[in-house]
């Protein structure tokens, strides 16, 4: 019987392990790099352990370090969460010889499905669908094709070519990405299939013998071949669902699977399907499967890997659930990562933490808190949200309303691209495949309208006049501005969403009602300028202002730290920079400097000192947060300046290189 645990892994998945084992009674241990010391999850845990070490990433790749914290600890058994260490046999091995329990499969499994083109193999023999596959270029001749790591998964190591002149920068790029992922840059080949989409079966293994189905998941919306939206069970003909499980299950069986584990096809839209991979651990998206069966997955783990068998009646799927996966990126920017510190994070209405949601509802299982700080040591997920209702329709409309609500300030997430997915008429309709955020470019545009920034920036300047009458020192109960005889309005400028500066002009009556107001901004200026609303102003407090807009009123929710200011409101949320009255002289970069969105190391550079270049050319490949980032030509010109070589790392705001607009012939 396991007493106590240590989940060698962070955030949320060691949250999630936690929770289960306090409704166990397990006792258990974190582990954590220096980055992690003050995260959520090392606080929850009833002993932590440090990981030295000189990156906080590579530490949890350290099995001597965390086998030495089991026996500082005491702790007599491992769960390896998802990500790190979670699919390495070696560590498998490792825990089960000092004489540990390993929450998990075999390591022979681990090896065996690990390495993908001896998987794709043996599992071929057990008469499981497979796609056509190579390792030699050479031997391509129908386009277009999938480049995908042999070791590791989430999308990592994969690139997709279309022709052939492409083939040998795709095959390069996939192998340093896999090789900064997993420590294995070996990369095959298979037949790209147009319009497939990505559907998984969630199977369990016990020690005497058994291999069951517990449904099965739809995770066809992708970004950069990784998930962000999962629900289940996945909308497929019940006779496509019956085959799916039979062959997941013999693919379990072909290797006596035990614990928990996922086998990933690819659906074409003929219905034919055919195996992508299995995940020999737990996967990111479990709570779906939870939602809809009633099980504890990570409890069923733990009673396996003790040696129990499985239920010998086990549930069937009930009603429909939905996650999104809440990730620290600018999906406008190319999903560019972003970092920060959390200032805010609230999600209303939710139901249950890690578990526990007992019908329709909301589950949030998440990796941070409100002052958590997002790095670039880790995966950018922040936190999954996930709702359940008796229809799809019912989840997905809970979810993308929740998601609409929820405050998420400092940090640039990709809210309001998971929201436009949620409430798109091709995902009601199900008209979806792992191409979908390709042919629909219209989910990337904010949630708040450009027209409703002006109003939300006068939310903002009202807010900050209430704040400072409020802590006015003298004759606080006058309006802010407040003049004897009217002369010019009172002005607030700010730097919004895209970067763009924007003026608020207002003034007060005697009452402390709005007399008028207007903007000014470059999009307002480069556009045909459109009537501007009428606005009453009914209640500005420091951080709530209720407008009413011609005649429909309207409350924004207003968060102010330091210069930075964030509204939340009924058309959507802003992040704005309140700019100083009087600025102070800064000193400015040159024209056509491009700077680093955040930290990372410069591993590639394409061109040279003097090259020209046009807008879009590739000028240099910068690696964050495990994955690659190009870095874009913005216009037509020269290269003027490369101050970052080969192997450089640089800060946010860094300039990377300088391309002049002048031709200097």
């Amino acid at each position: 019987m396991i007493n106590r645990l240590l989940v060698a892994n962070r955030g949320e998945i060691a949250r999630r392990v936690f929770a289960t084992c306090r409704a166990m009674g397990v006792e258990t241990v974190a582990v954590h790099s220096d980055a992690d010391a003050d995260a959520p999850f090392v606080a929850e845990a009833d002993q932590a352990v440090r990981l030295p070490g000189s990156s906080p990433a590579e530490t949890y790749l350290r099995v001597d370090l965390i086998l030495d914290a089991a026996r500082r600890s005491g702790a007599d058994a491992v769960h390896p969460g998802y990500g790190f260490l979670a699919e390495n046999a070696e560590f498998a091995a490792a825990v089960t010889d000092a004489g540990l329990t390993w929450v998990g499969p075999p390591a022979k499994v681990i090896a065996a499905m690990g390495d993908k083109l001896a998987a794709k193999a043996l599992l071929a023999e057990a008469g499981v669908p497979m796609l056509p596959s190579w390792t030699d270029t050479d031997e391509i001749a129908d386009f277009p094709v999938l480049v995908k790591a042999s070791a590791g998964g989430g999308g990592r190591g994969m690139r997709i070519v279309r022709t052939a002149d492409e083939l040998a920068e795709a095959v390069a790029s996939a192998r340093r990405e896999a090789a900064a992922a997993f420590g294995d840059g070996t990369v095959f080949i298979e037949r790209y299939v147009e319009r497939g989409r990505h559907v998984e079966v969630q199977i369990f293994g016990d020690a005497h013998g058994r291999v069951v189905a517990l449904g099965d998941r739809e995770c066809s919306i992708q970004r950069r071949h990784q998930k962000i939206v999962e629900e289940a069970p996945a909308v497929v003909p019940e006779r496509v669902r019956t085959a799916l499980h039979e062959a997941a299950v013999a693919a379990g069986r072909a290797v006596d699977y035990l614990g928990a584990g996922t086998v990933e096809f690819l659906l074409a839209p003929g219905g034919e399907f055919f195996f992508l991979e299995m995940n020999t651990r737990l996967q990111v998206e479990h709570p779906v499967t939870e939602l809809c069966t009633g099980l504890d997955l990570v409890g069923l783990q733990l009673l396996v890997a003790e040696g129990e068998p499985l239920p010998a009646a086990l549930p069937a799927s009930t009603g429909h659930a939905v996650e999104v996966r809440l990730c620290a990126e600018d999906a406008a920017a190319g999903w560019r990562p972003a970092t920060g510190t959390l200032h805010r994070f609230g999600v209303g209405a939710v139901a249950a933490e890690f578990g526990g949601l007992a019908g329709p509802g909301l589950r949030l299982d998440s990796g941070v808190v409100a002052g958590s700080v997002v790095g670039v040591h880790y995966d950018s997920m922040l936190a999954k949200l996930i709702a359940w209702g008796r229809t799809r329709a019912e989840a997905t409309r809970l979810l993308a309303s929740a998601l609409a609500r929820a405050e998420l300030h400092g940090v640039t997430t990709n809210r309001d691209l998971l929201v436009r997915v949620l409430r798109s008429p091709a995902f009601a309709a199900v008209e979806i495949d792992t191409g979908f955020l390709d042919r629909h470019p219209e989910v990337f545009a904010p949630l708040l309208p450009a027209d409703r920034l002006p109003i939300t920036a006068l939310a903002a300047a009202l807010a900050a006049a209430a704040q400072r009458r409020a802590t006015a020192p003298v004759l606080p109960g006058l309006p802010s501005g407040w003049r004897n005889v009217p002369a010019v309005p009172q002005t607030t400028r700010f730097v919004g969403p895209d970067g763009d500066e924007i003026e608020i002009r207002y003034r007060l009556d005697r009452a402390g009602r709005l007399a008028d107001w207007s903007s000014t901004s470059a999009a307002e200026e480069s556009a045909e300028r459109p009537t501007a609303p009428t606005v009453a102003l009914v209640e500005a407090t420091p951080n709530r202002v209720v407008l009413d807009v011609d005649g429909v009123r309207r409350a924004y929710r207003v968060h102010r730290v330091g210069s930075a200011v964030f509204v939340d409101g009924p058309d959507g949320a802003a992040s704005l920079a309140e700019l100083p009255r009087l600025p102070l002289p800064t000193a400015a970069v040159a024209a056509g400097s491009l700077l680093a969105p955040l930290p990372g190391v410069v591993t590639r550079v394409h061109v040279q000192v003097g090259q020209r270049v046009s807008a879009g050319d590739p000028l240099l490949t910068l690696e964050a947060m495990k994955l690659e980032h190009p870095v874009l030509a913005p216009i037509d010109g020269v290269v003027a300046e490369l101050p970052v070589p080969t192997g450089g790392q640089v800060q946010t705001g860094a300039v990377l290189a300088v391309v002049d607009d002048k031709d200097p012939r």
